[in-house]
């Protein structure tokens, strides 16, 4: 059995032995809180010898020497953009934005702020604003999302707000006209989120293990959807005490369809299907 293992290893352009791949999971794991199990050592090989390449390295240890010793901030950064995994769509998992609907339809405040952790490339927070804008039926609801990533190099695709069509296909017509613009020209085969939707949203870049968040309080609602499951249940739950005193007492927690706090009932109850609600004293980070 370990014969193809060997091979597969033997083709390789770059060595890389067992004390890499544990140097890469403790380093990103000490950065962005992700735990990556031994079925990632092909994904991190082929993500991280990109690096390599890029900076004329000969080995994975000389990489990860280079990546300690010089504590480049840019370096660090691709690094981290290197093992997130982005994968999102509009309106995936319809279900909370129907239910964050009727959350803005129904309140008596005057204003909300939802804060959407994992950002990615934009189609979640995008997905947010158009909900908001249907509820109030207005391109100008009151309403402020700030949408934050580890990742910056998708926080740049989401900021263009601009998309193959084939991303937007399975939207409704009606949204696909009232949202989005069709490219031509050079722009042919692309679609761009309309400005009123772009100007509702604050894009700015945020490791969840930070210490403190350069986020609001009071906010109507946090989108922490398909996250955790990065994490392991020590720093889930470092992040959602974090999370739990910047939502207003009437809050709302989304979480990702796999994602269930049980470990965390001090803190978020379930009260309905991945939503939460925030209970308890406030807990300080």
């Amino acid at each position: 059995m370990a014969e193809p293992a060997l091979a597969h290893a033997a083709a390789r352009e770059f060595a890389f032995e067992e004390r890499d791949f544990r140097r890469v999971c403790a380093l990103i794991h000490a950065r962005a809180g992700i735990a990556l199990t031994d079925s990632k050592r092909d994904m991190v090989y082929s993500r991280l010898v990109r690096r390599l390449r890029a900076l004329n390295l000969e080995s994975f240890g000389g990489y990860l020497d280079k990546l300690q010793a010089e504590d480049d901030a840019d370096e660090w950064q691709a690094f981290t953009n290197a093992l997130t995994t982005n994968l999102t769509a509009f309106f995936r998992e319809p279900h909370h934005f129907a239910h964050l609907a009727g959350v803005l339809r129904t309140s008596r405040a005057a204003t909300h702020t939802i804060w959407c952790s994992a950002a990615s490339t934009g189609e979640e927070p995008y997905s947010i604003a158009m909900t908001a804008c249907e509820a109030f039926d207005t391109l100008k609801p009151p309403v402020r999302i700030l949408a934050t990533d580890v990742d910056t190099n998708v926080l740049d695709t989401a900021r263009t707000g601009v998309y193959p069509l084939e991303r937007i296909a399975q939207l409704e017509p009606e949204r696909r006209k009232r949202f989005f613009q069709r490219g031509t020209g050079a722009m042919d085969g692309q679609c761009r989120v309309r400005p009123e939707l772009r100007a509702l949203i604050d894009f700015a870049p945020l490791n969840l293990l930070d210490a403190h968040y350069r986020v609001p309080g009071n906010l109507s609602a946090i989108f922490c959807r398909n996250v955790m499951i990065y994490f392991d249940r020590p720093t889930q739950y470092r992040v959602l005490a974090r999370m739990r005193p910047l939502l207003a007492a009437d809050g709302w927690f989304y979480a990702g369809h796999s994602e269930s706090f049980l470990q965390a009932a001090d803190l978020f109850r379930n009260v309905g299907r991945t939503t939460y609600k925030p209970v308890g004293p406030e807990v300080l980070a």
